[in-house]
């Protein structure tokens, strides 16, 4: 049976997509760049005249110039041709690159099998432990617009402060440019304030406002940013997987 692959509209994957992420059944970091135009471009993977799968490569932003491989889905009952499939994609889109998160099993297996010089550019962390951190004169509260945080008006629910004595010594928030209902988590702890625990305990109560939103909040580092590892690790993150990324050997 001939297999192909075919540049697709976005809205003709948009099932198997679905099964995808329902598969992931985790945060997907690049989830929503498929929604951005001129950024990605979809391939629809056939056997015959059936669509069994998908591809998605990456063109534009951080990926202009070097065409990714991010996104790579074959229905379980054609799991058995995966690296034809993946030859067929190779070499119908001419991606030079592939970029995969650890704990998706399909593209990372092709990434260790078809890409060189693989190597993880940040650390992937979920939410397994309440913490109870309460550092002395520390007090949380919603951001408003008062504090000048470079956001929409409609984000300020999600974004958080940490004040010393009135003073505002931390502030973070929930972005949401994961597959919802996963939020990512992020914050800064000024100069005069760090090495108290500020950190840790705004990721802890941004935890706590993510929850209470109907959402699961996540977290990323890099993977030499060792006090923000620590600090995520104190407020109760874990390390799930890394963001791999490898050059194609052709």
């Amino acid at each position: 049976m001939e297999l192909s692959a075919k540049q697709t509209a976005l809205e003709e994957i948009g099932s198997m997509r679905d099964l995808y992420r329902q598969e992931m059944n985790c945060q997907i970091i690049h989830d929503s760049i498929h929604a951005r135009p001129g950024w990605t471009v979809e391939y629809v993977l056939s056997a015959g005249e059936a669509p069994v799968g998908y591809g998605s490569i990456a063109v534009a932003g951080p990926w202009k110039d070097k065409p990714t491989i991010y996104e790579f889905f074959v229905l379980p009952q054609y799991r058995s041709r995966l690296f034809d499939f993946f030859s067929v994609l190779l070499a119908a889109s001419g991606a030079d690159r592939i970029e995969t998160q650890s704990n998706d099993p399909l593209l990372t297996n092709m990434l260790h099998t078809f890409a060189q010089d693989v190597m993880s550019e940040s650390i992937l962390f979920h939410d397994k432990l309440t913490t109870a951190l309460a550092p002395a004169g520390a007090l949380f509260r919603r951001a408003t617009a008062a504090d000048e945080i470079q956001i929409r008006a409609d984000q300020l629910s999600s974004h958080g402060v940490v004040e010393i004595d009135g003073a505002v010594a931390a502030r973070g928030g929930i972005l949401f440019h994961y597959n919802r209902p996963y939020g990512d988590i992020y914050m800064e702890v000024a100069e005069p304030f760090r090495r108290r625990g500020l950190g840790s305990y705004l990721v802890q109560e941004l935890k706590r406002v993510c929850y209470e939103q109907g959402n699961i909040p996540s977290a990323r580092c890099s993977t030499t940013n060792i006090a923000s590892r620590k600090t995520l690790q104190k407020a109760g993150f874990v390390p799930c997987a890394h963001i791999l990324v490898g050059s194609v050997s052709r």
